[in-house]
């Protein structure tokens, strides 16, 4: 079993690639050192180094992210709304393009990882938000287009890195009174990889925060 795990090196892409190495996967971690997968051709190189170094691939994680930065809406420059779509959305799409003949190939999985803030309005983070709810639509759209060899998921994370001084604001947020960790998303990974009858849909792991009222939205 060989997965492509893209920012593989990050706080939550790492524990994906070493959850996914424990359950027996040989893994490609890649990271920027690797390539910038906001570009087209970079995208595509990365994608061609794991398929080269695992012999084939049959897991692609798309855990790469960029612009995660708060900032008032009319504050908001070109190069804020440029980052946060190239890794997330932009290398979203040309690096699942490139792997889908290799995945196609071996009956694969891809398995995007989008945010809650893809699905509700977080003003401070306007761009981001933006290109994750990208994202979550990419989940849907390439399950029909890769159908029926391949099986394409999403993963909408709320809270899973929180700086120590938030932590008791942000488990109030949460049903379960707790924020997430990335082993949680690590877990979420692990069981779509081998829910062979999933395709098109984005399981959320936010420990109940959507449930909870619109008036905790940060703004």
């Amino acid at each position: 079993m060989r997965a492509l795990v893209t920012g593989g090196t990050g706080r939550v892409g790492s524990a994906i690639a070493a959850r996914l190495e424990k359950e027996g996967w040989d893994v490609f971690a890649a990271g920027k050192v690797h390539g910038d997968i906001s570009d087209v051709e970079a995208a595509r190189a990365v994608v061609q180094t794991a398929v080269d170094e695992l012999g084939g691939l049959d897991l692609l994680v798309h855990a790469a992210s960029d612009g995660f930065v708060p900032t008032p809406v009319g504050e908001v420059t070109e190069d804020d709304w440029d980052a946060a779509f190239g890794a997330t959305a932009k290398g979203g799409f040309f690096v699942t393009q490139a792997a889908a003949p290799h995945l196609r190939d071996s009956g694969g999985v891809v398995i995007m990882i989008e945010d809650v803030m893809g699905l509700e309005p977080w003003p401070s983070f306007a761009p981001h938000s933006a290109a994750k709810a990208a994202l979550s639509m990419l989940t849907k759209v390439f399950a029909r287009a890769l159908a029926p060899e391949v099986r394409v998921c999403g993963i909408a994370p709320g809270p899973v890195a929180v700086e120590p001084e938030q932590q008791e604001r942000r488990a109030a947020e949460s049903l379960l009174g707790r924020v997430g960790t990335p082993d949680d998303i690590a877990d979420a990974v692990v069981y779509l990889a081998g829910a062979g009858f999933v395709t098109g849909t984005t399981l959320v792991v936010d420990g109940g925060r959507l449930l909870q009222s619109a008036r905790s939205v940060p703004t």
